[in-house]
């Protein structure tokens, strides 16, 4: 195992296993949140992040935590193991809305520089579709 795509919902916990799971295995710990996402909330642009994200495969291992579907085929082929925390939706809106409670105003450690937590409704519900949106594009692995 040196090679971890861990994969699943906002609040699913992806971010607290990614970091346990390092510091157990003494593997690189990257957290996709941290440079995909540029001060307030700035996307970074889409060719620039699938550069990112074939560079970051090339290293000789690493535990990767996040989704981003659009370059989510380069991480999930490149793994040896992958990780689905397939948790219950209720828990994962729970969790986002305790993130909120506990780092607002702020940011999370797994969070880039300059995006301090929010709460948005958008992404509430977006948590909750989840399970549906994530099972079409899981399916191949």
């Amino acid at each position: 195992m040196k090679k971890v795509a861990i994969i699943g919902s906002s609040g699913s916990g992806k971010s607290t296993f990614a970091r346990r799971l390092g510091s157990a295995t003494n593997l690189e710990v990257i957290h996709l949140d941290r440079i995909h996402w540029l001060p307030n909330w700035t996307e970074t642009p889409k060719d620039e992040w699938r550069q990112k994200n074939l560079e970051i495969v090339q290293k000789k291992s690493w535990i990767i935590d996040g989704n981003y579907g659009g370059t989510m085929e380069i991480r999930l082929d490149a793994a040896d193991t992958i990780i689905f925390l397939d948790m219950p939706r209720t828990i994962c809106v729970y969790r986002i809305l305790k993130r909120v409670a506990l780092y607002r105003p702020g940011a999370r450690p797994d969070l880039a520089d300059g995006c301090d937590e929010k709460f948005d409704w958008e992404f509430v519900k977006w948590v909750w579709n989840y399970p549906v949106r994530s099972s079409r594009g899981l399916n191949n692995y």
